[in-house]
């Protein structure tokens, strides 16, 4: 009799935190996501579980902190993908498959040491940080490769006799997609809605805090705000992307022989050794030494 109560309160206290969890999901708001872009692979899995932590957990996320991560998913172009609250989220998850995956590694080693547990969960804590930033990193670098051909597109615009807004445009028309054209469209959408094109472009120099767009939207300002010839000024920062370019590709050939030391020590090296050195072990071992 004791066993059957026992299993009918089990019964029903599962049955009740099913319940409550269905609630939560349930009460948790919607978003329209009719103009925004899919969210990456991480919180697409595990979206339910952000959202409803998103609006749960949301006091956690201090404004410095939501302004932080606001800035870090424009310089990423996810930002039109996932809020500041929805990113913290994803840490959160994260962080929680970290623990339980450090869990299962004590579990299997038949140990009950917390070093794995905790070590994991913050490794996973902070992986969407490190993530971000490798996305931004690599925004950048297909940015920086396309400035030069965009720049010559504005040139050949601005001498046929357009201003600068119809220039951008012509520009974006003929630019292969990416997170370039992206930008000058948000750009062109700002000053179509009204605000100025000084302002407009200067909140994608903010946006992106990449040191050779700002350099060009600053030189874009100065040549609007003073009515000169965009002509030279584009030339010369056409020029002048193309030499950073020149100079980070020598960069990385400097740094490749560095870059290859740890390969040629941990399995190149080792490998020459054996096959060298294999013949004169033998040798050594046949005349009784």
């Amino acid at each position: 009799m004791d066993k059957l109560l026992f299993a009918i309160c089990l019964g029903g206290a599962v049955a009740l935190g099913f319940y409550a969890i269905f609630q939560l999901f349930a009460q948790t708001p919607g978003e329209d996501r009719t103009y925004k872009d899919r969210p990456p692979l991480l919180f697409r899995l595990f979206w339910p579980l952000i959202q409803l932590i998103a609006a749960s957990f949301r006091w956690a996320l201090s404004a410095r902190s939501e302004k932080r991560y606001l800035l870090a998913l424009q310089r990423a172009g996810q930002s039109y993908a996932l809020t500041p609250a929805q990113f913290f989220a994803g840490k959160l998850v994260s962080a929680a498959i970290g623990l339980l995956f450090g869990w299962l590694i004590v579990g299997m080693l038949g140990s009950s040491s917390l070093v794995i547990p905790v070590g994991l969960g913050v490794f996973a804590f902070f992986y969407p940080d490190l993530w971000l930033k490798d996305i931004t990193k690599k925004r950048n670098l297909v940015i920086l490769k396309s400035l030069p051909f965009f720049i010559d597109l504005l040139i050949l615009s601005v001498e046929a006799g357009l201003n600068l807004s119809g220039a951008l445009q012509q520009a974006v028309n003929r630019s292969r997609p990416g997170p370039l054209v992206n930008e000058i469209n948000r750009v062109l959408r700002d000053v179509r809605a009204g605000k100025s094109r000084i302002d407009a472009l200067r909140d994608f120099s903010e946006r992106l805090d990449f040191t050779p767009v700002t350099s060009f939207v600053s030189a874009l300002v100065q040549g609007d705000r003073t009515g000169s010839n965009l002509g030279p000024i584009l030339r010369a920062q056409a020029d002048q992307r193309r030499i950073e370019r020149f100079l980070r590709a020598e960069k990385l050939a400097m740094e490749a022989p560095v870059k290859m030391l740890g390969p040629l020590i941990m399995f190149i090296f080792p490998c020459t050794f054996i096959v060298i050195g294999f013949p004169i072990v033998m040798k050594f071992m046949a005349s009784g030494l």
